[in-house]
């Protein structure tokens, strides 16, 4: 349920007043976590999961790569 406190400047909902969650938990939370609890199948499905995380992540790392390669051509940093 959200609920929402009007003022004449904005809306704020109480889902705003939540503080974020820190950079790299859930990544830590992940290393933690207890792997006698699963099954070999839940553990599959779990290195699946991971292994799709991982593409992820190497597709955002070239994205990024691409865009600084770019702006190093348009700029001639490095020359």
């Amino acid at each position: 349920m959200r609920l929402a406190l009007a003022t004449t400047e904005a809306m704020m909902t109480f889902d705003d007043l939540d503080p974020r969650p820190q950079r790299g938990a859930a990544l830590a939370a992940l290393g933690r976590e207890d792997l006698d609890l699963y099954s070999v199948e839940e553990l599959t499905e779990r290195i699946a999961a991971l292994e799709a995380e991982i593409a992820r992540d190497r597709a955002a790392i070239a994205a990024k790569s691409a865009k600084k390669s770019a702006a190093d051509a348009l700029f001639n940093f490095g020359q």
